[in-house]
C-alpha cells in the first residue's frame, strides 16, 4: 500500500513534451531548455511535486535531471519513469543498468516509481526478473513498481500482481472504460495506486472544431457535445476534463502535460474550480456508453 501525504493535491506533471514533440494539439513542438525549466519551476511553485517520464521520451530524463539540479529540488521531487521495452527484454543485467542510468540522468538517488512501459511486458516477468526488481527496492533504487496499461483487462491483471503497486491508465470524460469495468474499485480494495493519464486525449478534448482536419471528421460530433456541456455549465473544456477525474476518482493521481508555463497555471486553476450541481450526471447522460476505439485511440484518427 502506497502512503499518500499529499492531501487533496494529486496533480502530476507528465514530461513527454520536454523530451520530444508530443500530442495531436501540440503546435509549438519540443520546448527549449529555458521554457522547459519555466514549466517545471511553475509546476513546483504551484505545489506539484511528482513528475512522470520515461526512458523512451527522447531526452526528457536528462532535461528533468538538469532542471531539478538547477532548481535545487533534487532531494524533494518524486519521479516516476518507465522502462524502455527493448532494455527490459534484453536481460537482467541490462535491466539493472538501465535503472542506474535513469537515476544518473535524473540526478536522483531513488525513483518514486518504476513502471513497465507497455502492458505486454507483464507477460515477460519471470521469477528472475522479480528478484532483480525486488533487489532494487531493497537497495533503495526504487520505492514502488508498476505498469502503464491500455485495457481494463490488463489493469486488473496488474492489480492482482503483488509486485505492481502503481497502475497507470487512460481515463477521461470520453474514456470511461476502466471505471465501468470496476478497475478503480478493485485497486482501492487491494491497495494499489491508480495514476490517470490522457485526461485530454493528447489535447483533442481542448481543440476547437476549426482546428481539426477533415480526416478527423468522426471526432467532431463528440467535440460539439463537449462544447454544449461547456456552455451549459459555464466551464472551459479544460476545467470539465479535470473536475471530472478529480471528483469521480478522488484517490487517483492525475497526470497532465504542458507545453508552456501558462498551461500549468491554467490546469492548476481549473483543478481548483467548483463542481457545478448536476455536472457529473450530465457527463454520464451525454456519454452513456464507451466510445468507439476509433475515437479513443489517437493512432486511428487519421485513417
Amino acid at each position: 500500500m502506497i502512503e499518500d501525504n499529499s492531501g487533496m493535491f494529486h496533480l502530476v506533471l507528465g514530461t513527454a513534451q520536454l523530451g520530444m514533440s508530443y500530442g495531436i494539439a501540440n503546435k509549438s513542438g519540443k520546448p527549449d531548455f529555458a521554457t522547459a525549466l519555466a514549466i517545471v519551476q511553475t509546476a513546483w511553485e504551484s505545489g506539484i511535486t511528482e513528475f512522470d517520464t520515461a526512458q523512451a521520451y527522447g531526452d526528457s530524463e536528462q532535461i528533468l535531471g538538469r532542471i531539478f539540479k538547477e532548481l535545487g529540488i533534487v532531494q524533494k521531487v518524486k519521479v516516476i519513469t518507465k522502462l524502455h521495452p527493448q532494455k527490459f527484454r534484453a536481460g537482467e543485467i541490462e535491466l539493472r543498468q538501465s535503472v542506474e542510468q535513469s537515476l544518473d540522468r535524473l540526478n536522483v538517488s531513488c525513483l518514486h516509481g518504476l513502471l513497465l512501459h507497455r502492458e505486454d511486458m507483464l507477460d515477460l516477468i519471470s521469477d528472475d526478473y522479480k528478484e532483480v526488481l525486488r533487489g532494487m527496492i531493497r537497495n533503495g533504487y526504487i520505492r514502488h513498481l508498476g505498469v502503464s496499461v491500455y485495457s481494463p483487462e490488463r489493469a486488473k491483471q496488474a492489480i492482482e500482481n503483488d509486485l505492481m503497486e502503481i497502475v497507470q491508465i487512460p481515463t477521461s470524460i470520453l474514456d470511461q472504460r476502466f471505471h465501468r469495468a470496476g478497475v478503480f474499485a478493485m485497486a482501492s480494495d487491494l491497495g494499489r495506486q491508480i495514476y490517470i493519464r490522457s485526461i485530454f486525449l493528447q489535447g483533442l478534448v481542448l481543440m476547437g472544431r476549426e482546428d481539426m482536419s477533415e480526416k478527423m471528421a468522426s471526432v467532431k460530433p463528440i467535440l460539439e457535445k463537449m462544447d454544449a456541456l461547456s456552455g451549459r455549465f459555464h466551464l472551459t473544456k479544460r476545467a470539465m476534463a479535470l473536475i471530472y477525474v478529480r471528483d469521480l476518482f478522488p484517490q487517483a493521481k492525475v497526470i497532465f502535460g504542458a507545453e508552456t508555463p501558462e498551461q500549468i497555471q491554467q490546469n492548476v486553476h481549473s483543478w481548483k474550480e467548483d463542481n457545478p450541481r448536476g455536472f457529473l450526471t450530465a457527463i454520464n447522460d451525454t456519454f452513456p456508453e464507451s466510445l468507439d476505439e476509433e475515437i479513443l485511440n489517437p493512432a486511428k484518427w487519421f485513417h
